[in-house]
């Protein structure tokens, strides 16, 4: 979409795909806290990869990578009033996810540590004091917080921002 007008059909379409990724993250959530009380630590990563999933999804509508497609990011963001510092347009934690092959590369290039710690399901992370250059992807679910060698997120927050934009699509989404 290279100018700066959209269709309805488009709208809804966007706002749609919005509206699913945001009750995948939804979902994932509920599994989490269910994964967390059997403590299934495949289960407990695939729904924290889930929610990442869903909310870069909603960040690349809103927030394109595209330069033509800035546009479309615009007219979203203006009909559903999303403010430019949503905690959804920094992407930072999500690529370092999406791009952990190549995290594990430069890390190897640039440290020559034995250290490794990968993933960890970890409440007591922060009384430690561990080195977070060697401590790579840690979820606390006490806190609901995932770090990524010592970089921050709040699920919770990222949760509940995607519902705070889904109950903005509600009355411009297609049934």
């Amino acid at each position: 979409m290279g100018n700066s007008q959209m269709n309805e059909l488009e709208k809804h379409v966007f706002i749609s795909e919005i509206v699913m990724q945001s009750k995948i993250a939804e979902r994932a959530a509920k599994c989490l806290v269910t994964c967390e009380d059997h403590f299934d630590p495949i289960e407990i990563w695939s729904a924290i990869q889930s929610i990442l999933v869903a909310a870069a999804n909603v960040s690349k509508i809103l927030w394109p990578q595209r330069k033509t497609s800035a546009a479309r990011g615009k007219i979203l963001r203006t009909l559903l009033s999303v403010d430019d510092r949503n905690l959804l347009s920094d992407r930072n934690l999500r690529n370092h996810f999406e791009h952990y092959d190549e995290r594990i590369e430069t890390w190897f290039e640039k440290n020559c540590s034995a250290v490794y710690m990968d993933p960890r399901i970890d409440p007591f992370e922060s009384i430690w004091g561990r080195n977070h250059a060697n401590l790579h992807r840690v979820y606390n679910p006490k806190t609901q917080t995932l770090t990524f060698r010592g970089e921050l997120v709040d699920l919770a927050a990222i949760l509940k921002s995607l519902e705070e934009i889904r109950r903005k699509c509600r009355h411009l989404a297609l049934p």
